[in-house]
């Protein structure tokens, strides 16, 4: 593939990044005239943002290993369990909130919230989904008729101990075990990872040679080669109760 081909996808996927923040920056005002178009409307530009990384992915694939590291890998996995979508997993917590007359149906409990930290003061939005669907669509032993059959198994075993290693899934389950919440109340925020992909990416595609060229880009390039770092050995907790 030229080095155009891949820098067009760059620009489409820096142009949907933007999208997504402008649907979050609005979603407050507009959940309060129309809760259901605010949840689509996040919903399905992070679900545009998916799928504008991997059709980066398709081009890039040949010059870097998105498998190799946690971050990306994650991220594609999300993408495909979406994009394909045979099974009921990865419903968004606005969504999930929403549906059946509301969060009142969870009345009493109590769901933790958890996300990687991301060094320094920049705004994160949340886009959360079960950490348990992740683990649903890798771990076979879990007997998930969602189970991501597409993938060989050596590479779902190497994508669950990335992520129960890297990502820190371990540490979340045992956190919820002594805490006693269930596992349908974990709730993972990917933006973090979304954001430390985005990163390890852009940085591998400067190092390359490849150029920024879209307005869209050229803000993203130093924002996420320069500004932007995640830890992902932290962790931050939040509780929520559905009074």
């Amino acid at each position: 593939m030229t080095m155009k081909i891949t820098e067009r996808a760059i620009d489409k996927l820096a142009n949907g990044m933007r999208i997504y923040a402008e649907a979050h920056a609005n979603f407050e005002t507009l959940r309060r005239v129309d809760l259901e178009e605010a949840i689509d409307d996040l919903d399905r530009s992070f679900e545009a943002e998916l799928e504008a990384f991997h059709s980066l992915y398709d081009v890039d694939k040949a010059a870097f290993d998105y498998f190799e590291h946690a971050d990306t890998a994650l991220i594609l996995l999300l993408r495909n369990a979406i994009h394909h979508k045979d099974h009921e997993l990865f419903s968004s917590w606005n969504a999930t909130m929403a549906q059946d007359g509301g969060p009142l149906r969870f009345a009493g409990a109590a769901f933790l919230l958890v996300s990687h930290s991301v060094v320094g003061d920049a705004h994160v939005a949340n886009q959360l989904y079960k950490a348990e669907d992740f683990l649903l669509r890798l771990d076979p032993s879990l007997g998930s008729p969602a189970l991501e059959a597409k993938m060989k198994p050596r590479n779902r075993d190497k994508l669950l101990q990335q992520l129960k290693s890297d990502l820190g899934f371990d540490q979340i389950f045992a956190k919820a075990g002594a805490e006693h919440y269930p596992s349908k109340q974990v709730y993972l925020n990917v933006i973090p990872i979304f954001v430390s992909a985005i990163c390890r990416v852009f940085k591998s595609l400067r190092e390359r040679g490849a150029s920024f060229n879209g307005f869209d880009a050229r803000i993203y390039a130093s924002h996420f080669t320069d500004a932007l770092r995640v830890d992902l050995s932290a962790l931050r907790y939040k509780t929520i109760r559905i009074e």
